[in-house]
Order: structure tokens, then sequence, then C-alpha cells
């Protein structure tokens, strides 16, 4: 098992920046890609950006330049740096974990940290 904790939301005004960080602990030798999902009230769960094991790293389309995720894994932690927010990028932001390069099958998820952009 890998338990993900996250940290980092909160409430920030429209074109402020926030830094999500998330720790792994357990089993993370099985884990490969790490990455941050994010879901709005009444929407699906949508993949914000993931990156490998090795550093490989992708973007959802709306991130467009503005968010950068980084991984330390001799800490066991992915961070996810939001600048330019923007009041659609108001959500729960999830940390996930998946034994798989592309995350294709998520694994594990974190609990959820609120992320608010005032407009």
């Amino acid at each position: 098992q890998v338990q993900l904790v996250e940290s980092g939301g909160g409430l920030v005004q429209a074109g402020g920046s926030l830094r999500l960080s998330c720790a792994a602990s357990g089993s993370i030798f099985s884990i490969s890609a790490m990455g941050w999902y994010r879901q709005a009230p009444g929407k699906q769960r949508d993949l914000v950006a993931a990156i490998t094991d090795g550093g490989l790293s992708n973007y959802a389309d709306f991130v467009d330049g503005r968010f950068a995720i980084s991984r330390d894994t001799a800490k066991n932690t992915v961070s996810l740096q939001m600048n330019s927010l923007k009041p659609e990028d108001t959500a729960v932001y999830y940390c996930a974990a998946s034994t798989t390069q592309t995350m294709s099958v998520i694994d594990y998820w974190g609990q959820g940290t609120q992320v608010t952009v005032s407009s």
C-alpha cells in the first residue's frame, strides 16, 4: 500500500500562485508515475500533470504553460507549482500514483486539497 498526503491548497486571487505538494509513503518502490488530477463540482476528474520516475512530464492542454510539476524521488514527493491562476482552476486537486509509466491505471489517490481562485 501507498499513502499520499497533499498540502498547499487554499484561496488565492486570479493571477496568483499556489504550490501543491504530495508526500508518498509505504510501498513506494512500486510507483512509476505520479501526478495531479482535479475535479470541480459536477465535473469529471481530469488529469492536470504527470511525471514519471525518470522525470518525463506531460500536461493537460488547459495548463497552457502556467503550471510546473516536479518530483523528488529521494524524498518521495511530487509538487505542482501553479502560476497565473484563473477562477476556472478552482477545484479539488488530487495527488495520484500509478504503477504504470503512462498512468493508464491510478493505483493510489490522496484525499484531495481544495484550490479556490477568486475573480
